[in-house]
């Protein structure tokens, strides 16, 4: 077990810094120290420059091993001549790279993404390069293949670390805009500790853990992430920080009080072709009366495969749309409406509402007060949609929201549609399902009979048909009936029957099948923006953020 200390931005400040550092370092006898961020800054003044020529001219002492990467700004030349020369800047200063490894004396391992990612368009010779500033989400995703990472070191902040947090900012704060590469870096390398230097403020967010994996279901890494303010704030932010760890310790059995699950999306690794993807697709789409192939059975897939678990490395992150506590919100791939169905929403409106618990019915989740919660957020999420889409149509559109549950299934979720609201007023909405039970000759319909509605028992196909409040304040707060057909584990039912009822009512046969539906993802990618815009005011998962 060993002390470590970090600092923030130092800006050449190497005088002043350092004769700090080592009067600590008397007491503290720290193992090592790291300067997230920029060790130089612009490097242009005279001032600067000076400081630069003292510290290459072995005038400045560094008191412990101390390592560095990029910030904001590139490795000055004359220091890059240093490195390139001695593969140190000075006795203890050492540079591990804008993207890079490294693995101290004392067992901890420490990657490094310093610099900020490229814009589109922008055309640098220099990104990607060692010493410079800007680096590629390519280049990002190279730091996949390390393991085990112990602290990560990056400029910019990770897209959505603020979510699901009860630390605030420093007054009259904002969070710098976090980049997804940096989140899926975060994600993959799962560091205990992962340090920024964007914010010119001090921030420390609560621990959180990750998704556990198919390979270790029972371990939750956690992860802490830690904005350093700069030296020399004029407001007195917090920028050295000093921290005990041990690299052998085991990851706990429990989490702390207080920590969060992971608010960053799971990495998606871009592939060509994602057939791994597409056959776990197919498991959940083919109905029952499509015989498999003979042979031998296979176990059902764990999270690691799953096409609705965050933790699946295939999984579509850029349609998914929303992400809370205990679920998460998503766009429907194939969806039966398309962008021109409904013209007041401007964008197909097919949902899928999935828990993050990975199970294939609400009451195989052990722990009630996780069944609990995770289907009241999942309602939350359904109602939230239905205001939605009350608001954008001025209430000409409800909805249709169905779930599978099935023993024997593999991971329950909701798909929601809007429907025009004269259908369900009419009564033809619950008729069609009802008339194509009878025709399929399954069992008939039945009202639910649980208030809360997570103790289903049995296997079953439930449906909500949910008619918004009309312009004139009639039917005042909507109206709703929830159907529940009852199944035998043994029952040959289809799966896609839902869509099927809905693609005969709508009138939209030719797209029964959501293999036959397919968008392009920059379809996809319009499709999910416009609807993220429409239900801002309505997601509930950026109230924290």
């Amino acid at each position: 077990m060993s002390t470590s200390l970090v600092l923030g931005n130092v800006n050449c400040a190497f005088q002043q810094v350092f004769t700090k550092v080592a009067k600590l370092q008397i007491k503290q006898n720290f193992a090592f120290a790291i300067v997230v961020g920029d060790l130089f800054g612009e490097g242009t003044s005279e001032e600067e420059l000076n400081q630069i020529s003292a510290l290459l001219a072995g005038n400045i002492t560094i008191p412990l091993p101390t390592y560095f990467s990029v910030g904001k700004h590139p490795i000055p030349t004359r220091v890059v001549e240093k490195i390139q020369a001695d593969d140190e800047v000075c006795p203890n200063l050492y540079f591990i790279g804008r993207r890079g490894t490294l693995k101290t004396s004392e067992g901890i391992r420490i990657a490094t993404l310093g610099g900020e990612v490229a814009t589109d368009g922008q055309s640098d010779p220099n990104i990607n390069k060692r010493f410079h500033s800007l680096y590629t989400e390519s280049d990002a995703r190279s730091l996949y293949g390390v393991h085990d990472t112990d602290i990560l070191i990056t400029h910019e902040w990770p897209k959505g670390i603020t979510g699901r947090s009860q630390v605030p900012l420093s007054d009259d704060k904002v969070a710098p805009e976090g980049v997804q590469c940096v989140a899926d870096v975060c994600s993959t390398l799962k560091p205990r500790y992962h340090f920024s230097s964007k914010a010119d403020f001090f921030y420390e967010r609560e621990p959180f853990f990750h998704v556990p994996t198919d390979e270790n279901p029972d371990v939750k890494s956690l992860t802490r992430f830690i904005n350093m303010a700069p030296y020399g704030n004029p407001v007195g932010q917090k920028w050295m920080y000093a921290f005990t760890y041990d690299p052998k310790a085991p990851i706990p059995d429990t989490v702390p009080t207080g920590t969060t699950v992971s608010p960053l999306a799971s990495v998606a690794k871009k592939r060509p072709a994602l057939e791994s993807q597409k056959e776990g697709f197919q498991r959940f789409s083919r109905g029952d009366n499509e015989r498999p192939h003979k042979r031998a059975r296979r176990p059902p897939p764990g999270p690691g495969e799953c096409f609705f678990c965050l933790s699946n490395p295939n999984i579509a992150t850029h349609i998914i749309t929303s992400i809370g506590n205990d679920a998460y919100l998503t766009t429907a791939k194939g969806p039966l409406t398309k962008t021109d169905t409904y013209p007041l929403l401007g964008f197909p409106g097919h949902m899928l509402i999935i828990p993050l618990i990975h199970s294939p019915t609400f009451t195989s989740i052990a722990d009630p007060e996780a069944r609990k919660s995770t289907y009241a957020e999942m309602q939350r999420y359904r109602i939230a949609l239905n205001d939605m889409v009350r608001e954008k149509s001025k209430s000409s559109l409800g909805s249709v929201t169905w779930e599978v549950s099935r023993g024997n299934g593999i991971h329950v979720h909701w798909q929601y549609l809007p429907v025009a609201s004269d259908l369900i007023a009419k009564g033809l909405v619950e008729a069609a399902f009802k008339v194509e039970a009878e025709n399929l000759q399954y069992p008939k319909f039945t009202s639910s009979s649980n208030d809360d509605g997570a103790n289903e028992i049995g296997d079953y196909f439930r449906v909500w048909i949910s008619q918004p409040v009309t312009e004139d304040g009639e039917s005042k707060g909507g109206s709703e009936k929830v159907l529940i057909l009852p199944l035998t584990p043994d029952f040959r039912f289809d799966l896609q029957y839902g869509r099927r009822v809905m693609a005969k009512l709508l009138r939209l046969e030719q797209r029964m099948d959501w293999r036959e539906c397919g968008q392009s993802m920059e379809d996809e990618v319009a499709d999910v923006e416009a609807f993220k815009d429409a239900f801002k005011k309505h997601d509930f998962s950026l109230e924290e953020e």
